[in-house]
């Protein structure tokens, strides 16, 4: 099984949004992060074409983000999982992912810092971060057998402005 984590394109300012009165989980991509991300997922496309699942956070930024990567996919549905969620646990969201094995690549999309823990702990079991993920970026993990803690086994790792030049 094959897991690509993406995280979510560049939102509004996260002080600016504050002073609205709305949720930070109301939070939306900014016209440029759209665009970006527009870009990036083109580039995801020409490494990996093919895409059983996607599945987002619930938030707002990264709902947006995953229906950009769902698009030019060509993937119809995008399931939206409180495991993704910054606080969600990390045994949580394997028990969820082996839930789906029968995908052979599942997508993820979500936040930072927690997706920069949860990809330390799949592959080194540890609970620190160790791994930062730019606005836009992508990894792709491996799993031979069951997913779960340090078990994981990282392909690549994409920063925003190598995805966007590979979907020129």
């Amino acid at each position: 099984m094959q897991l690509l984590v993406i995280r979510h394109a560049a939102a509004e300012d996260k002080d600016e949004w504050s002073q609205s009165g709305k949720s930070d989980d109301e939070r939306p991509l900014t016209a440029d992060g759209a665009k970006d991300m527009a870009k990036a997922a083109k580039g995801l496309r020409t490494i990996i074409p093919d895409v059983g699942l996607i599945a987002t956070s619930p938030l707002v930024r990264a709902r947006q983000t995953a229906q950009i990567v769902a698009s030019a996919l060509g993937v119809n549905h995008v399931d939206v999982t409180d495991v993704l969620i910054p606080e969600a646990s990390f045994s949580g969201f394997t028990s969820w992912l082996e839930d789906h094995k029968e995908d052979e690549t599942v997508a993820v999309v979500g936040h930072e810092p927690h997706l920069g823990i949860l990809i330390t702990w799949l592959l080194a079991g540890i609970e620190q971060p160790r791994v930062e993920m730019k606005k836009g970026a992508a990894c792709l993990i491996e799993f031979d057998g069951k997913p779960a803690k340090g078990k994981g086994l990282l392909r690549w790792s994409i920063p925003p402005g190598l995805l966007r030049r590979l979907g020129k």
